[in-house]
């Protein structure tokens, strides 16, 4: 197939793209800096560096829609917080007029979004069926997803990934996290009683994988492991496979003071469970914390 990957250069898609390239699929990636697409997709990999340079005889069976401004890189100012939507949002809007024009519509569209949706809901235990507590983050996915979702005017089947927190080798949060656990320093967030809903990044490149090859799927998917865990849990876990202890908690006040609006992304609660998914019979590759850590820690 012929695919395009905006945000194709990020921590999931670099890897998806690799994934595609070795089950032999065309790959196009759109980069703000496209010189360095092939360094970390691969030579073969094309690239563009704006959806103008794509033309109405441009065809690709598949587009997937991962572009976005990176969500916890800087204090949610009113300003970072109108790039986080603009990069998301109206990236996507322009990518719809772009299928608009093309003369031969792909057959699929995934497009990202996150568990953000469903805003901090406690101990309630979520589904795609959910209803959502409105907060900027929900606000950020509706409106994402309903951008997207305008595809199916053309005939596109539209597939949306709510993505958790993404566990994997060298990026993510888990990167973040890694220095001052190595050092003994790490502890839990707050109270410790929210709940973090997980996935390993291959569990989610085989999703994206299973919304190519089945036609039947379409909509949003809950793109979490289907074990959450608090984040006391977390990071009881995380010490163990690092050998280390984890005894200096890091109080909510501060981080509220630290981070202002955005500390809702680490003392917020969001318990997911991928319902559609399971329905479906996919299976995940990493269930359990444990094993999806002592994974992603293995890499040298």
């Amino acid at each position: 197939m012929n695919i395009l990957i905006t945000g194709g250069t990020g921590f999931i898609g670099s890897a998806l793209t690799k994934n595609l390239i070795d089950q032999g699929h065309a790959l196009t990636v759109l980069s703000r800096s496209p010189d360095k697409v092939a360094k970390i997709c691969g030579s073969g990999v094309n690239a563009l560096g704006s959806l103008s340079q794509l033309k109405a005889e441009d065809s690709y069976q598949v587009i997937i829609n991962l572009a976005g401004a990176p969500i916890v890189d800087a204090r949610w100012s009113e300003d970072r917080k109108q790039l986080i939507r603009a990069s998301r949002i109206d990236l996507t809007e322009h990518l719809i007029t772009c299928i608009d024009r093309m003369s031969v519509k792909p057959e699929l569209l995934i497009s990202g979004s996150a568990i953000g949706y469903y805003g901090n809901q406690g101990d309630t235990v979520l589904t795609e069926q959910s209803t959502p507590y409105e907060d900027f983050s929900e606000q950020l996915c509706a409106d994402w997803e309903a951008a997207a979702k305008q595809a199916e005017q053309f005939g596109v089947r539209v597939c949306l990934i709510r993505t958790g927190l993404v566990i994997g080798n060298g990026g993510g949060f888990l990167q973040r996290m890694l220095p001052p656990f190595r050092l003994g320093l790490g502890g839990r967030l707050g109270d410790g009683r929210q709940w973090m809903s997980w996935i390993h990044r291959q569990d989610w490149i085989n999703i994206a994988l299973t919304m190519i090859a089945d036609s039947t799927m379409h909509g949003a998917y809950n793109a979490t492991a289907p074990n959450p865990v608090t984040n006391a849990e977390f990071t009881r876990t995380l010490a163990q496979c690092l050998k280390r202890p984890a005894l200096l908690p890091v109080p909510a006040w501060l981080l509220k003071i630290l981070l202002g609006e955005m500390s809702q992304l680490v003392l917020g609660s969001q318990r997911v469970i991928p319902e559609r998914l399971l329905a479906h019979g996919f299976k995940f590759q990493y269930d359990d914390l444990d094993t999806a850590l002592h994974e992603a820690l293995s890499h040298k």
